[in-house]
Protein backbone atom coordinates (compact mmCIF):
# COMPACT_ATOMS: atom_id res chain seq x y z
CA UNK A 1 0.00 0.00 0.00
CA UNK A 2 1.57 3.25 -0.69
CA UNK A 3 1.94 6.25 1.43
CA UNK A 4 -0.67 8.23 2.53
CA UNK A 5 -0.55 11.66 1.54
CA UNK A 6 -0.07 14.18 4.41
CA UNK A 7 -2.73 16.39 4.66
CA UNK A 8 -5.06 17.48 7.52
CA UNK A 9 -9.22 15.94 7.29
CA UNK A 10 -10.00 19.84 6.47
CA UNK A 11 -7.62 19.25 3.28
CA UNK A 12 -8.60 15.47 2.48
CA UNK A 13 -12.11 16.41 2.41
CA UNK A 14 -11.75 19.80 0.54
CA UNK A 15 -9.56 17.27 -2.33
CA UNK A 16 -12.50 15.56 -2.58
CA UNK A 17 -14.76 18.23 -3.01
CA UNK A 18 -12.75 18.66 -6.84
CA UNK A 19 -12.93 16.52 -9.75
CA UNK A 20 -9.73 15.51 -9.56
CA UNK A 21 -10.06 14.32 -6.12
CA UNK A 22 -13.32 12.01 -6.78
CA UNK A 23 -11.58 10.44 -10.33
CA UNK A 24 -9.70 8.58 -7.35
CA UNK A 25 -10.73 9.29 -4.33
CA UNK A 26 -8.82 6.25 -2.52
CA UNK A 27 -5.42 8.19 -1.67
CA UNK A 28 -7.32 11.07 -0.09
CA UNK A 29 -9.02 7.96 1.80
CA UNK A 30 -5.85 6.74 2.69
CA UNK A 31 -5.24 10.59 3.94
CA UNK A 32 -8.09 10.37 6.32
CA UNK A 33 -7.15 7.02 7.79
CA UNK A 34 -3.84 8.54 9.06
CA UNK A 35 -5.89 10.26 11.15
CA UNK A 36 -7.42 7.43 13.28
CA UNK A 37 -10.39 4.82 11.97
CA UNK A 38 -12.11 7.48 14.04
CA UNK A 39 -11.27 11.07 13.56
CA UNK A 40 -12.96 13.92 14.38
CA UNK A 41 -13.82 16.75 11.93
CA UNK A 42 -14.65 19.44 14.26
CA UNK A 43 -17.23 19.81 16.62
CA UNK A 44 -19.99 16.93 16.70
CA UNK A 45 -18.09 15.62 13.20
CA UNK A 46 -16.88 12.56 13.13
CA UNK A 47 -15.71 10.73 10.17
CA UNK A 48 -14.85 6.94 10.05
CA UNK A 49 -12.84 4.84 8.08
CA UNK A 50 -12.36 1.64 9.63
CA UNK A 51 -13.96 -0.90 8.86
CA UNK A 52 -14.95 -2.91 12.61
CA UNK A 53 -15.94 0.60 13.61
CA UNK A 54 -18.04 1.32 10.43
CA UNK A 55 -19.80 -1.75 10.72
CA UNK A 56 -21.09 -1.09 14.08
CA UNK A 57 -22.11 2.40 13.12
CA UNK A 58 -23.91 1.19 10.37
CA UNK A 59 -25.99 -1.43 12.66
CA UNK A 60 -26.21 0.83 15.92
CA UNK A 61 -29.69 1.80 16.65
CA UNK A 62 -28.98 4.61 18.07
CA UNK A 63 -27.14 6.22 14.78
CA UNK A 64 -29.93 7.55 12.37
CA UNK A 65 -29.91 7.95 8.29
CA UNK A 66 -30.32 11.74 7.49
CA UNK A 67 -34.04 11.97 7.83
CA UNK A 68 -36.78 15.17 8.11
CA UNK A 69 -35.74 16.18 11.44
CA UNK A 70 -32.01 15.84 10.37
CA UNK A 71 -32.14 18.08 7.17
CA UNK A 72 -34.23 21.17 9.14
CA UNK A 73 -31.48 21.08 11.25
CA UNK A 74 -28.50 21.09 8.86
CA UNK A 75 -29.95 22.40 5.76
CA UNK A 76 -33.21 24.26 6.62
CA UNK A 77 -34.07 25.17 3.07
CA UNK A 78 -34.35 21.63 2.10
CA UNK A 79 -37.76 21.74 1.35
CA UNK A 80 -37.41 23.53 -1.53
CA UNK A 81 -36.13 21.26 -3.18
CA UNK A 82 -38.63 18.45 -4.51
CA UNK A 83 -35.37 15.71 -5.50
CA UNK A 84 -35.03 16.08 -1.67
CA UNK A 85 -38.27 15.92 -0.63
CA UNK A 86 -38.93 12.59 -2.71
CA UNK A 87 -35.45 11.11 -0.75
CA UNK A 88 -36.72 11.83 2.42
CA UNK A 89 -40.00 9.99 2.03
CA UNK A 90 -38.43 6.69 1.12
CA UNK A 91 -36.99 4.80 3.00
CA UNK A 92 -33.73 5.50 2.20
CA UNK A 93 -33.72 8.78 4.18
CA UNK A 94 -36.39 6.84 7.14
CA UNK A 95 -36.09 5.77 10.48
CA UNK A 96 -37.31 3.21 13.26
CA UNK A 97 -41.17 2.55 11.99
CA UNK A 98 -41.29 4.08 9.56
CA UNK A 99 -38.17 2.43 7.90
CA UNK A 100 -40.03 -0.88 8.68
CA UNK A 101 -42.97 0.28 7.35
CA UNK A 102 -41.91 1.31 3.86
CA UNK A 103 -39.25 -1.63 3.20
CA UNK A 104 -42.27 -4.31 3.77
CA UNK A 105 -44.31 -3.07 1.13
CA UNK A 106 -41.57 -3.14 -1.44
CA UNK A 107 -39.50 -6.01 0.23
CA UNK A 108 -41.81 -8.88 -0.89
CA UNK A 109 -40.47 -8.28 -4.41
CA UNK A 110 -36.81 -8.84 -3.40
CA UNK A 111 -37.11 -12.29 -1.63
CA UNK A 112 -34.73 -14.64 -2.45
CA UNK A 113 -37.04 -16.74 -4.30
CA UNK A 114 -38.35 -14.08 -6.12
CA UNK A 115 -35.07 -12.66 -6.85
CA UNK A 116 -34.41 -16.25 -8.28
CA UNK A 117 -36.90 -16.08 -10.75
CA UNK A 118 -35.75 -13.01 -12.60
CA UNK A 119 -32.52 -15.28 -13.71
CA UNK A 120 -34.25 -15.82 -16.72
CA UNK A 121 -35.40 -12.54 -17.19
CA UNK A 122 -31.95 -11.26 -16.93
CA UNK A 123 -30.18 -13.85 -19.32
CA UNK A 124 -32.89 -12.78 -21.77
CA UNK A 125 -32.22 -9.34 -21.64
CA UNK A 126 -28.69 -9.36 -21.52
CA UNK A 127 -28.81 -11.52 -24.72
CA UNK A 128 -30.91 -9.26 -26.26
CA UNK A 129 -28.53 -6.43 -25.22
CA UNK A 130 -25.92 -8.52 -26.81
CA UNK A 131 -27.09 -8.74 -29.66
CA UNK A 132 -27.76 -4.50 -30.19
CA UNK A 133 -24.27 -4.28 -29.51
CA UNK A 134 -23.26 -6.38 -32.46
CA UNK A 135 -25.16 -4.26 -34.34
CA UNK A 136 -24.09 -1.46 -33.15
CA UNK A 137 -20.25 -2.53 -33.93
CA UNK A 138 -21.28 -3.36 -37.56
CA UNK A 139 -20.64 0.32 -38.49
CA UNK A 140 -17.25 -0.53 -37.24
CA UNK A 141 -17.36 2.30 -34.56
CA UNK A 142 -16.47 1.12 -30.93
CA UNK A 143 -19.68 0.68 -28.74
CA UNK A 144 -19.42 2.20 -25.21
CA UNK A 145 -20.47 -0.59 -23.00
CA UNK A 146 -22.01 1.50 -20.21
CA UNK A 147 -24.46 3.12 -22.52
CA UNK A 148 -25.32 0.20 -24.06
CA UNK A 149 -25.25 -2.85 -21.81
CA UNK A 150 -24.36 -1.86 -17.85
CA UNK A 151 -26.83 1.05 -17.81
CA UNK A 152 -29.50 -0.80 -19.79
CA UNK A 153 -29.62 -4.22 -18.25
CA UNK A 154 -30.35 -2.88 -15.02
CA UNK A 155 -32.87 -0.45 -15.99
CA UNK A 156 -34.67 -3.09 -17.67
CA UNK A 157 -34.63 -5.39 -14.70
CA UNK A 158 -35.94 -2.95 -12.46
CA UNK A 159 -38.48 -1.66 -15.25
CA UNK A 160 -39.98 -5.60 -15.11
CA UNK A 161 -40.41 -5.64 -11.41
CA UNK A 162 -42.05 -2.17 -11.04
CA UNK A 163 -43.80 -2.56 -14.22
CA UNK A 164 -42.84 0.42 -15.96
CA UNK A 165 -42.71 0.30 -20.11
CA UNK A 166 -39.67 -0.65 -21.56
CA UNK A 167 -39.38 1.71 -24.40
CA UNK A 168 -38.65 4.80 -21.75
CA UNK A 169 -35.98 3.11 -20.20
CA UNK A 170 -33.22 5.37 -21.78
CA UNK A 171 -35.00 8.13 -20.41
CA UNK A 172 -34.45 6.57 -16.96
CA UNK A 173 -31.33 6.46 -17.27
CA UNK A 174 -30.74 9.96 -17.67
CA UNK A 175 -33.67 11.17 -15.24
CA UNK A 176 -32.72 9.14 -12.52
CA UNK A 177 -28.88 10.28 -12.55
CA UNK A 178 -29.69 13.57 -12.51
CA UNK A 179 -32.25 12.89 -9.40
CA UNK A 180 -29.52 10.94 -8.37
CA UNK A 181 -27.03 13.91 -7.83
CA UNK A 182 -28.78 15.15 -4.65
CA UNK A 183 -27.62 12.35 -2.55
CA UNK A 184 -24.05 14.17 -2.86
CA UNK A 185 -25.36 16.62 -1.25
CA UNK A 186 -25.49 20.18 -1.73
CA UNK A 187 -22.26 22.38 -2.98
CA UNK A 188 -23.36 22.12 -6.55
CA UNK A 189 -26.57 24.33 -6.41
CA UNK A 190 -27.36 24.36 -10.37
CA UNK A 191 -27.05 20.48 -10.12
CA UNK A 192 -29.73 20.49 -7.72
CA UNK A 193 -31.83 22.43 -9.43
CA UNK A 194 -31.41 19.83 -12.47
CA UNK A 195 -32.32 17.19 -10.04
CA UNK A 196 -35.48 19.15 -8.66
CA UNK A 197 -36.36 19.70 -12.21
CA UNK A 198 -36.00 15.65 -13.19
CA UNK A 199 -37.85 14.79 -10.41
CA UNK A 200 -40.69 17.19 -11.60
CA UNK A 201 -40.87 14.97 -14.70
CA UNK A 202 -40.26 11.73 -13.10
CA UNK A 203 -43.49 12.69 -10.66
CA UNK A 204 -45.67 12.93 -13.27
CA UNK A 205 -44.64 10.19 -15.41
CA UNK A 206 -45.04 8.03 -12.45
CA UNK A 207 -48.82 9.75 -11.67
CA UNK A 208 -49.90 8.62 -15.20
CA UNK A 209 -48.35 4.98 -14.63
CA UNK A 210 -50.40 5.33 -11.22
CA UNK A 211 -53.41 6.18 -12.76
CA UNK A 212 -53.19 3.27 -15.24
CA UNK A 213 -52.23 0.42 -12.65
CA UNK A 214 -55.57 1.89 -10.96
CA UNK A 215 -57.97 0.84 -14.41
CA UNK A 216 -55.56 -1.95 -15.17
CA UNK A 217 -53.73 -3.66 -12.69
CA UNK A 218 -50.82 -6.33 -13.15
CA UNK A 219 -48.96 -8.38 -11.63
CA UNK A 220 -45.74 -6.01 -10.68
CA UNK A 221 -44.43 -3.40 -7.50
CA UNK A 222 -45.73 -0.85 -8.81
CA UNK A 223 -49.73 -2.08 -8.91
CA UNK A 224 -48.82 -3.77 -5.35
CA UNK A 225 -47.87 0.05 -4.27
CA UNK A 226 -50.69 1.79 -5.98
CA UNK A 227 -53.58 -0.97 -4.08
CA UNK A 228 -51.42 0.14 -0.53
CA UNK A 229 -51.71 3.41 -1.06
CA UNK A 230 -55.24 3.38 -2.23
CA UNK A 231 -56.18 1.01 0.81
CA UNK A 232 -54.78 2.82 3.45
CA UNK A 233 -53.10 6.07 2.32
CA UNK A 234 -51.88 6.73 5.82
CA UNK A 235 -49.94 3.47 5.20
CA UNK A 236 -48.29 4.93 2.03
CA UNK A 237 -49.01 8.58 1.31
CA UNK A 238 -48.72 9.81 -2.25
CA UNK A 239 -45.61 11.74 -1.22
CA UNK A 240 -44.17 8.09 0.31
CA UNK A 241 -45.46 6.68 -2.83
CA UNK A 242 -43.53 8.74 -5.14
CA UNK A 243 -40.51 8.74 -2.84
CA UNK A 244 -40.59 4.69 -3.23
CA UNK A 245 -40.63 4.48 -6.49
CA UNK A 246 -38.06 7.34 -7.19
CA UNK A 247 -35.67 5.40 -4.70
CA UNK A 248 -36.55 2.11 -6.22
CA UNK A 249 -35.98 3.01 -9.96
CA UNK A 250 -32.50 5.29 -9.13
CA UNK A 251 -31.04 2.84 -6.52
CA UNK A 252 -32.13 -0.34 -8.61
CA UNK A 253 -30.30 0.60 -11.74
CA UNK A 254 -27.54 2.93 -10.89
CA UNK A 255 -25.56 1.35 -8.96
CA UNK A 256 -25.87 -1.64 -10.95
CA UNK A 257 -24.66 -0.22 -13.67
CA UNK A 258 -21.49 0.77 -11.58
CA UNK A 259 -21.37 -2.85 -10.79
CA UNK A 260 -20.95 -4.08 -13.88
CA UNK A 261 -19.16 -1.82 -15.40
CA UNK A 262 -16.65 -2.49 -12.75
CA UNK A 263 -15.95 -5.97 -13.35
CA UNK A 264 -15.78 -4.86 -17.16
CA UNK A 265 -13.06 -2.46 -16.38
CA UNK A 266 -11.39 -5.07 -14.15
CA UNK A 267 -11.75 -8.14 -16.09
CA UNK A 268 -10.32 -5.89 -19.25
CA UNK A 269 -7.17 -5.06 -17.23
CA UNK A 270 -6.98 -8.71 -15.85
CA UNK A 271 -6.35 -11.36 -18.76
CA UNK A 272 -6.45 -14.09 -16.70
CA UNK A 273 -10.08 -13.60 -14.76
CA UNK A 274 -11.79 -12.50 -17.97
CA UNK A 275 -10.63 -15.87 -19.11
CA UNK A 276 -12.11 -17.55 -16.08
CA UNK A 277 -15.18 -15.54 -16.38
CA UNK A 278 -15.60 -16.97 -19.90
CA UNK A 279 -14.71 -20.38 -18.56
CA UNK A 280 -15.73 -21.34 -15.35
CA UNK A 281 -19.28 -20.96 -14.39
CA UNK A 282 -18.84 -20.79 -10.63
CA UNK A 283 -15.94 -17.78 -10.79
CA UNK A 284 -18.40 -15.46 -11.42
CA UNK A 285 -19.51 -15.18 -7.36
CA UNK A 286 -16.25 -14.54 -5.78
CA UNK A 287 -15.10 -11.97 -9.05
CA UNK A 288 -18.70 -10.05 -7.89
CA UNK A 289 -17.84 -10.12 -4.52
CA UNK A 290 -14.32 -8.88 -4.58
CA UNK A 291 -15.71 -5.89 -7.46
CA UNK A 292 -18.03 -5.39 -4.32
CA UNK A 293 -15.16 -4.75 -2.26
CA UNK A 294 -12.20 -3.73 -4.25
CA UNK A 295 -14.35 -0.94 -6.34
CA UNK A 296 -17.78 -0.68 -4.78
CA UNK A 297 -20.53 1.61 -6.71
CA UNK A 298 -21.23 3.30 -3.22
CA UNK A 299 -18.54 5.10 -1.31
CA UNK A 300 -20.37 7.13 1.38
CA UNK A 301 -23.30 7.66 3.79
CA UNK A 302 -23.87 9.17 7.00
CA UNK A 303 -25.55 8.76 10.37
CA UNK A 304 -26.29 10.99 13.30
CA UNK A 305 -26.57 10.20 17.28
CA UNK A 306 -30.11 10.13 18.21
CA UNK A 307 -29.50 9.26 21.36
CA UNK A 308 -25.53 9.07 23.60
CA UNK A 309 -23.82 6.16 22.13
CA UNK A 310 -20.22 4.74 21.60
CA UNK A 311 -18.06 3.69 18.57
CA UNK A 312 -14.93 0.73 19.90
CA UNK A 313 -14.68 2.77 22.98
CA UNK A 314 -15.01 6.36 21.49
CA UNK A 315 -18.28 8.20 22.66
CA UNK A 316 -20.56 9.52 20.20
CA UNK A 317 -22.60 12.05 21.93
CA UNK A 318 -26.45 12.79 20.58
CA UNK A 319 -26.24 15.33 17.56
CA UNK A 320 -23.13 14.19 16.56
CA UNK A 321 -22.81 13.92 12.78
CA UNK A 322 -20.99 10.73 10.93
CA UNK A 323 -19.36 10.59 7.63
CA UNK A 324 -19.04 6.51 6.85
CA UNK A 325 -16.78 5.73 4.04
CA UNK A 326 -17.43 2.21 3.64
CA UNK A 327 -14.85 2.04 0.37
CA UNK A 328 -12.51 3.12 2.70
CA UNK A 329 -13.58 0.19 5.44
CA UNK A 330 -13.40 -2.36 2.56
CA UNK A 331 -10.07 -1.50 1.90
CA UNK A 332 -8.73 -1.59 6.26
CA UNK A 333 -5.40 -3.21 6.32
CA UNK A 334 -6.45 -4.23 9.78
CA UNK A 335 -9.01 -6.36 8.27
CA UNK A 336 -8.05 -7.46 4.45
CA UNK A 337 -4.59 -8.72 3.64
CA UNK A 338 -3.12 -6.58 0.47
CA UNK A 339 -6.22 -4.28 0.62
CA UNK A 340 -4.99 -2.30 -2.32
CA UNK A 341 -4.90 -5.83 -4.72
CA UNK A 342 -7.76 -7.02 -6.27
CA UNK A 343 -8.30 -10.80 -5.30
CA UNK A 344 -10.94 -12.74 -5.91
CA UNK A 345 -9.43 -15.60 -4.18
CA UNK A 346 -9.50 -13.65 -0.48
CA UNK A 347 -12.80 -14.99 -0.20
CA UNK A 348 -14.03 -15.54 3.43
CA UNK A 349 -15.00 -12.45 6.27
CA UNK A 350 -15.09 -9.65 6.71
CA UNK A 351 -17.46 -9.22 3.69
CA UNK A 352 -17.41 -6.01 2.04
CA UNK A 353 -19.77 -3.24 3.66
CA UNK A 354 -20.97 -2.06 0.09
CA UNK A 355 -24.63 -2.88 0.71
CA UNK A 356 -24.40 -1.04 4.26
CA UNK A 357 -25.26 -3.12 6.94
CA UNK A 358 -27.74 -3.38 9.94
CA UNK A 359 -31.85 -2.18 9.23
CA UNK A 360 -30.61 -0.05 5.94
CA UNK A 361 -29.09 -3.07 4.01
CA UNK A 362 -29.70 -2.25 0.75
CA UNK A 363 -33.11 -4.28 -0.42
CA UNK A 364 -32.09 -4.85 -3.68
CA UNK A 365 -28.54 -6.44 -3.18
CA UNK A 366 -29.29 -10.03 -3.84
CA UNK A 367 -30.76 -8.71 -7.27
CA UNK A 368 -27.58 -6.27 -8.05
CA UNK A 369 -25.55 -9.52 -7.76
CA UNK A 370 -27.65 -11.83 -10.01
CA UNK A 371 -27.72 -9.25 -12.55
CA UNK A 372 -23.97 -8.97 -12.14
CA UNK A 373 -22.91 -13.01 -12.08
CA UNK A 374 -25.10 -13.46 -15.27
CA UNK A 375 -23.98 -10.13 -17.19
CA UNK A 376 -19.98 -10.41 -16.71
CA UNK A 377 -19.66 -13.83 -18.30
CA UNK A 378 -22.21 -13.74 -21.11
CA UNK A 379 -20.27 -10.10 -22.46
CA UNK A 380 -17.32 -11.84 -22.47
CA UNK A 381 -18.39 -14.41 -23.85
CA UNK A 382 -19.94 -13.57 -26.77
CA UNK A 383 -17.05 -10.92 -27.49
CA UNK A 384 -13.86 -12.84 -26.03
CA UNK A 385 -11.50 -10.31 -28.07
CA UNK A 386 -13.38 -7.87 -26.03
CA UNK A 387 -10.80 -4.47 -25.85
CA UNK A 388 -11.02 -0.91 -24.40
CA UNK A 389 -10.74 1.74 -27.40
CA UNK A 390 -10.32 4.55 -24.95
CA UNK A 391 -9.86 4.83 -20.84
CA UNK A 392 -12.77 4.45 -18.82
CA UNK A 393 -14.18 7.86 -17.59
CA UNK A 394 -15.85 8.67 -13.84
CA UNK A 395 -18.91 10.59 -13.53
CA UNK A 396 -18.40 13.24 -11.28
CA UNK A 397 -19.41 12.25 -8.54
CA UNK A 398 -18.82 10.68 -4.58
CA UNK A 399 -20.85 9.36 -3.15
CA UNK A 400 -22.35 7.19 -5.58
CA UNK A 401 -19.16 6.31 -7.81
CA UNK A 402 -18.93 4.78 -11.21
CA UNK A 403 -17.89 4.85 -14.87
CA UNK A 404 -19.94 7.19 -17.73
CA UNK A 405 -18.15 6.04 -20.59
CA UNK A 406 -16.32 3.02 -21.27
CA UNK A 407 -15.71 2.38 -25.47
CA UNK A 408 -14.97 -0.90 -26.59
CA UNK A 409 -14.09 -2.49 -29.43
CA UNK A 410 -16.03 -6.03 -29.23
CA UNK A 411 -13.45 -7.66 -32.24
CA UNK A 412 -16.31 -9.83 -33.51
Amino acid sequence: MPEPVALSLTEAFAALGTRRGRQDPYPLYEAIRAHGDLARRGPGRLVVTGYDACARALRDPRLHVQDRTAYDAAYPAWRSHSSLRAFTSSMLYSNGPDHSRLRSLAGFAFTPPRVRDLAQVVEDMADRLLDRMTRLAAAGEPVDVIAEFASRLPVAVIGAVLGFPEEDQVWFRETASAIAVATDGFSDPSALHRADAAMDDLARYFGVLVDDRRRRPADDLLTTLTAAHDGEPRRLSHEELMGTLMVLLTAGFETTSFLIGHGVMIALDHAPYARRLREEPDFADAYVEEILRYEPPVHVTSRFAADDTELLGTAVPRGTRLTLIMAAANRDPLRFTAPDRFDPARGGSPGPLSFGAGPHYCLGAPLARLEARIALPRLLRRFPRLAASAPPVYRDRWVVRGLDTYPLVLGA
